[in-house]
C-alpha cells in the first residue's frame, strides 16, 4: 500500500519523501484536492514496472499477429459488401 500525501505537504517534504522511496521502499502517492496525482517509486520499481509494460505489449501484438492469419468466416466478406452498397431509400446523391 502507498503512502497518500498531500502536493502542498509533499513540497515541503521532498528530501524525506525520496528517503522513504529509496531507502524503506515505500511508494508515494501525492495527492491535490484528495485525487492522486502522481506516484514516487524507486527507479529499480520502475524499470521493472517498464519490463512488465513491454512484455506485455509483445504479448499483445504477438496475439494480434496471430489472428491475422485465421481465415475469415464464410459469407463475412459478401456481408460487409452488401452493407458497405447499402443506401437509404430518401438519399439523393
Amino acid at each position: 500500500m502507498a503512502y497518500e500525501i498531500p502536493v502542498t505537504q509533499a513540497r515541503a517534504e521532498l528530501a524525506e519523501l525520496i528517503n522513504r522511496v529509496v531507502y524503506g521502499g515505500e511508494r508515494v502517492v501525492v495527492t491535490r484536492h484528495g485525487k492522486p496525482l502522481v506516484a514516487l517509486v524507486s527507479a529499480a520499481d520502475l524499470e521493472r514496472l517498464e519490463k512488465e509494460q513491454e512484455a506485455a505489449e509483445e504479448q499483445v501484438i504477438s496475439s494480434v499477429s496471430s489472428l491475422g492469419s485465421v481465415a475469415s468466416a464464410s459469407g463475412e466478406q459478401g456481408r460487409f459488401g452488401l452493407a458497405a452498397e447499402h443506401r437509404r431509400p430518401d438519399r439523393r446523391d
